[in-house]
């Protein structure tokens, strides 16, 4: 079991899916940094100044120590706008992908060469045409 397992981790495409992860988890941190950071508050601006981060619902106030309960709809906004971007670039780049992987011709394989009995018979044929 322990060898069959060290096969399964240690193999190429293993390897590959966690340098994968690895890069797509850095990649969701900087889409959410530039859509943090950059297009919401170009977008808030744009619309009069809103902040979408304090976009809510406020469904019953904070009342002492107790906080309010609130729907955060900016918040989700934010995360719909993250998700678009992230899928959009994982389209381009397995559409990329496919494209390049299109261009390569596979090889043509050598035609087969003829058995000793088919060189017999197109001898044989040859003879029979020459005499003919």
């Amino acid at each position: 079991m322990f060898k069959e397992f060290k096969e399964f981790a240690f193999k190429g495409n293993v390897i590959d899916l966690a340098v994968g992860v690895i890069i797509g988890g850095a990649f969701g941190k900087i889409v959410t940094s530039l859509v943090n950071d950059l297009l919401m508050p170009a977008l808030g601006i744009l619309l009069g100044g809103v902040d979408f981060t304090q976009l809510k619902y406020v469904i019953t106030p904070a009342i002492g120590e107790i906080p309010e309960s609130a729907i955060m709809y900016g918040t989700f906004i934010q995360s719909i706008v993250d998700f678009l971007i992230i899928a959009f670039s994982i389209f381009v780049f397995i559409r990329l992908f496919n494209r390049k992987k299109k261009e390569e011709p596979a090889p043509e394989p050598e035609p087969a060469k003829p058995s000793q009995e088919v060189l017999l018979l197109e001898e044989i044929r040859d003879l029979l045409k020459k005499n003919n």
